[in-house]
């Protein structure tokens, strides 16, 4: 490995989770299971922890990987951005001022202040009628979610979601024994003819549908954003059928030209559950999301989270409520978008400068990922291994859908990687994916 074509590779930062769960997802479906395991307490496993994955890659990535790698596999924000010292400030004050309402139990639904702040938030994103009433706040959106699933899904009920999606949702969906339905879609994402006639089909079959789970700004991993004038008709049609819409916005404000399309709650108060968070625009380590549930369903979705949660941490949200009131927060996402656009241009260059012919990929409008696509019957999955060898580290696209076999597509992640380092990054990986394609080819001859 190479380790000097770039001065701005240095040590690899850890992978973070969503990353690490991706790729053990990738080995697990690429490894068709799991080993059976030999303890007497296997006995005591429930059906559904077998709908739980994990495999060795987690005890790999878990390390800190070596010097010189470039990942393109996690979608971390960069937080170096933010200022620091002032906000180490903020916290050593709540500490001194709040600290026995900051470290005491809270309630369960979350801080009205900071309820009322995601309010304002929602507002920058379009949604102009939330009431605080109807927010809960959460562990991040990755607890709304498992809430969702667990609220409205007995086992084999399903849940429709975007091919490819976030795999910390499919996670969630399947230990809950829910049967995940993949929507094709195109570069403007999912197709309403395409919805209408899935949900036909699965209907005719007995089939119960509970759930369509959306993230329509900038998918994780895909980058694609929901065309605008799909977005009505999707609430439409899910709605003539009785399926609740489940909207994961996380992105949405990091648009890179600041024009944000309507989320689907905007018009649609009684029809969408819409989840939020800070992990991407402040910082994934507090742990802060939230849901804005129809009221009629707020009160059922609210004792389910608190039964797992109890309640949000008092200081995470008194640190971010402090951030929202005192702190430019819509002109740190303003530099976000800035340098997240910078490295997405910077890779997207590199992309045109060095992939081999046949390989294509998405380009998104914001957010953190861009999705290759290489020719048909070619498996990233070994590809990872071999890219980990040229110095470069990927999410293979397997870890992103709930059809089972190979999968020809791939991840690369911007948002934390200088844009020389994407460059390098880049030229490390073209040589895999050519190599695999030669191959490819010749075996077809």
């Amino acid at each position: 490995m190479n380790t000097s074509a770039s001065g701005a590779v240095g040590a690899a930062e850890i992978l973070p989770e969503e990353a690490i769960d991706a790729l053990s997802r990738a080995e697990a479906t690429h490894a068709a299971g799991n080993a059976p395991g030999s303890h007497r307490h296997d006995a005591l496993l429930s059906l559904r922890a077998a709908n739980i994955k994990q495999s060795a890659v987690r005890d790999v990535f878990e390390i800190s990987m070596q010097p010189g790698l470039v990942s393109l596999a996690g979608g971390n924000p960069y937080l170096q951005s933010l200022p620091l010292e002032r906000l180490a400030q903020t916290a050593a004050s709540i500490m001194a001022d709040h600290g026995l309402e900051a470290l005491q139990y809270g309630g369960g639904q979350g801080t009205l202040e900071l309820r009322e702040q995601i309010c304002e938030v929602m507002a920058a994103e379009g949604i102009l009628d939330a009431d605080p009433e109807n927010v809960v706040v959460t562990a991040g959106s990755q607890s709304a979610q498992d809430v969702a699933a667990k609220v409205f899904c007995n086992p084999g009920d399903v849940i429709l979601v975007e091919d490819p999606t976030y795999v910390g949702a499919l996670n969630t969906f399947e230990v809950y024994e829910v049967d995940v339905q993949p929507l094709a879609g195109d570069d403007h994402g999912i197709i309403p003819s395409q919805l209408r006639e899935r949900i036909a089909a699965l209907q005719a079959e007995g089939k119960t549908i509970k759930l369509l789970y959306t993230i329509p700004n900038f998918n994780n991993p895909s980058g694609v954003t929901l065309a605008p004038g799909r977005r009505q008709e999707i609430v439409d049609i899910c709605r003539e059928a009785n399926i609740l819409v489940m909207e994961d916005n996380p992105y949405g404000l990091l648009k890179f030209d600041g024009v944000l399309p309507q989320p689907l709650r905007a018009d649609n108060p009684d029809d969408v559950l819409y989840l939020g968070s800070f992990s991407k625009i402040f910082a994934p380590g507090l742990r802060i999301g939230w849901a804005l549930v129809p009221a009629h369903l707020k009160q059922r979705f609210y004792l389910a989270s608190e039964a797992v949660t109890l309640c949000p941490p008092t200081f995470n949200q008194l640190l971010i409520s402090s951030y929202l009131a005192n702190y430019d927060w819509q002109g740190q996402i303003r530099t976000y978008r800035a340098l997240y656009e910078e490295r997405c241009k910077a890779l997207l260059a590199a992309l045109e400068e060095f992939m081999p012919a046949g390989v294509s990929w998405t380009r998104p409008e914001g957010g953190f990922f861009i999705w290759l696509t290489l020719p048909a019957g070619i498996d990233s999955y070994p590809l990872l291994h071999q890219g980990i060898d040229a110095g470069v580290v990927f999410v293979p696209g397997a870890a992103f859908t709930g059809a089972t076999g190979p999968s020809n597509k791939l991840r690369l992640a911007f948002s934390a990687v200088p844009p020389e380092v994407l460059r390098e990054g880049v030229k490390r990986l073209a040589p895999v994916l050519a190599g695999a394609m030669a191959a490819h080819s010749g075996a077809r001859t």
